[in-house]
């Protein structure tokens, strides 16, 4: 163990060396940001972080959800695809675009709102 007034100065010496360079996305920084204080944890506390076994992230750019949707747009209540039934994928992307409405005009926003389409094994 450590010496009780060594500690602390020792763990911001080690850590104050050199800056770590950034990453420049916002999920990125996010997942940075959680290694470095779990690297703390461990060394100064010996405190091992959960590991997350599912951490969900989305498929499209995170850029996709800034983007807002059309005035008094209201999101449809999508027919619902699991990928086990007899309805295929083509059937169900045409379904899908014509629920879409005047959103299918912009590409963002259809990825954006394709997972609501999905469900059961289709969205795992």
């Amino acid at each position: 163990m450590f010496h009780a007034d060594r500690a602390p100065q020792r763990h911001v010496e080690v850590y104050q060396q050199a800056p770590d360079p950034q990453p420049p996305h916002r999920q990125d920084v996010d997942a940075y940001w959680a290694d470095k204080i779990a690297e703390v944890m461990r060394d100064q506390f010996e405190i091992k972080p959960k590991v997350n076994t599912y951490s969900y992230r989305t498929p499209y750019p995170p850029a996709y959800d800034l983007i807002p949707l059309l005035n008094r747009y209201k999101v449809p209540d999508f027919n619902k695809f699991f990928g086990q039934d007899d309805m295929s994928t083509m059937e169900h992307v045409n379904r899908f675009i014509i629920q879409c409405g005047e959103a299918a005009n912009r590409d963002e926003l259809r990825v954006r709102l394709f997972s609501s389409s999905l469900s059961g094994s289709a969205i795992t």
